[in-house]
């Protein structure tokens, strides 16, 4: 069986502009660099944010505010989506809700983290005993 290579596809490349191949080639003499200068040099590479020494728009700017690396991370649990998720059996009534249970139906990240329970509007109270870190007044009055 002999395979016939004029009846393959053709790859089409595309290959690399060789520059500086003399002027008759269209990137000949200066290859493209311009006329002298720092960027027509070799080995020349640009500065971020440098301004030919002019202060840069970066430094020229106020400063403002800052991020405070102490904060404490707290995610915030509702009552009313614990509620829900009791009506959606996704959680069993009557059973003790922990983290771990909170982290399994995604309703925090991570069982490591701090949670406080919170209760913003009448909700169907469950049955359920809920231990977390951290409870607002009103959740707190409720259980």
């Amino acid at each position: 069986m002999s395979l016939d290579l004029e009846k393959l596809p053709k790859i089409k490349r595309q290959y690399r502009i060789k520059v500086g191949r003399g002027i008759g080639s269209g990137k000949g003499k200066t290859s493209g660099r311009g006329v002298k200068g720092q960027k027509a040099r070799t080995g020349h590479h640009s500065v971020k944010g440098f301004e030919g020494g002019q202060t840069p728009v970066h430094m020229r700017l106020p400063k403002k505010g800052f991020k405070n690396i102490h904060r404490k991370k707290i995610e915030v649990v509702n009552l009313n989506s614990i509620a829900r998720l009791i009506t959606s059996k996704k959680i069993e009534d009557g059973k003790e809700i922990n983290k771990e249970i909170l982290e399994n139906v995604g309703l925090i990240k991570s069982k490591n983290s701090k949670v406080k329970l919170i209760m913003s509007t009448n909700v169907d109270l469950p049955k359920a005993k809920i231990i977390v870190d951290l409870y607002s007044k009103t959740a707190k009055s409720l259980s």
